[in-house]
């Protein structure tokens, strides 16, 4: 399989930025249940073939979100390299049961112990809960709980921009008719 010309530039600027631990961090728009935007930082965790990996804990609210619409954006800036990278598509939910186990269950082993601890807390969004709810958990660590969820994000619209230089780069990639296109616009 041929990589995404938007790839290498992705893959570059994550090489180049990779000593700084927050490179990896990155927001997630999706819509609300009325249809408004709603936005978090998320962490990058890879590629699954073509698309981008994130997980989630399946009682939140963006899963709701992603089951209404499974549309989203995503925005990520590099500090070091001055470029950012908005990747708009379709997200895949997969949580437990699911046909892609094996990409849950290979996300969560690759995930740290503290990582994990978080899908054992009380449910996200609800009334504070005591502190003793949130003390570590014994927990499992080759399968993942029910609440813990990936989403994968399949690009179909790239843009890539170049802060540094004067003039500034700017490139748009699209994917359309099964191709990837890319046009240099004005920054």
């Amino acid at each position: 399989m041929t990589l995404a010309p938007w790839r290498s530039a992705l893959a570059r600027a994550l090489h180049r930025n990779r000593s700084r631990a927050y490179s990896r961090y990155l927001q997630l728009a999706t819509l609300n249940l009325e249809g408004k935007p709603s936005n978090r930082t998320v962490v990058f965790r890879g590629f699954v073939d073509e698309k981008l990996q994130m997980v989630s804990d399946g009682r939140s609210e963006k899963i709701q979100q992603i089951q209404a619409c499974p549309w989203a954006e995503i925005c990520w800036y590099f500090t070091v390299t001055r470029e950012q990278f908005r990747i708009a598509g379709e997200l895949t939910l997969i949580g437990p049961n699911n046909e892609l186990e094996t990409i849950r269950i290979n996300a969560w082993q690759a995930m740290s112990e503290n990582a994990h601890q978080q899908f054992y807390w009380p449910h996200p969004g609800h009334a504070r809960t005591d502190a003793k709810a949130f003390e570590p958990a014994v927990i499992a660590t080759n399968q993942p709980p029910d609440s813990f969820s990936v989403l994968l994000l399949k690009a179909h619209r790239v843009e890539h921009l170049e802060l540094r230089g004067n003039p500034q780069n700017r490139f748009v990639y699209e994917w359309t008719d099964g191709e990837w296109t890319v046009e240099e616009v004005n920054p």
